[in-house]
């Protein structure tokens, strides 16, 4: 797994997988979520799923993105940009997840 260089401490986010994967196990996401993020927050994830899901599904510009989903412009180019940061493995799993295809 890759550690972001600009957390303030790389321990901090290791003991929050490794609670999530706890979380995971124990059929416990709803409130494990309801814990650490507010609903402004779990909303916005959710944004941002449909954001990569669209990005990666790549049958429209990012222009119709944004105005599909009623998101700012900038909102869409940071989506974009963070998939040109990620393992092209990866990109194919969440591809086949999020759009059944890779």
């Amino acid at each position: 797994m890759k550690i972001l260089e600009n957390q303030r401490d790389a321990n901090e986010w290791q003991d929050f997988i490794d609670l999530l994967k706890v979380a995971v196990k124990e059929e416990r996401l709803d409130e494990f979520f309801s814990c650490f993020l507010t609903p402004d927050e779990r909303e916005s994830m959710g944004l941002r799923l449909r954001i990569v899901q669209a990005l990666l599904k790549n049958d429209c510009s990012q222009r119709e993105i944004q105005q599909k989903l009623n998101t700012s412009a900038a909102t869409i180019t940071r989506g974009s940009n963070m998939l040109k940061t990620l393992n092209p493995d990866f990109l194919v799993w969440i591809n086949e997840n999020l759009n059944g295809k890779a």
